[in-house]
């Protein structure tokens, strides 16, 4: 389990690109044995995921984005499964 911090800079592992699929109709996350398609959310939060944005700045543009408050702890708990599963270092 990572502890991450408000600045760490998360980013997606080498293996992992992420796209649109227009098939789909969603983000996806490709890999070389397939693809895994992501919610709206998933897609938001992976895309600020680039290894420059820290996550105390990724919340902050949701949070602006969206109009909302107080998403650090989701956005916390999506980045230690993405983590978990190895989508981000």
């Amino acid at each position: 389990m990572t502890a991450w911090t408000d600045d760490a800079q998360p980013a997606l592992t080498a293996m992992y690109r992420m796209q649109w699929e227009e098939a789909q109709q969603c983000h996806v996350l490709l890999f070389p044995e397939g693809m895994i398609k992501l919610n709206g959310p998933a897609a938001e939060i992976l895309q600020r995921c680039d290894g420059k944005t820290s996550v105390a700045a990724l919340v902050a543009d949701l949070e602006r984005t969206f109009g909302e408050s107080d998403l650090h702890a989701d956005v916390l708990e999506f980045l230690e499964q993405a983590h978990g599963r190895h989508w981000i270092r």
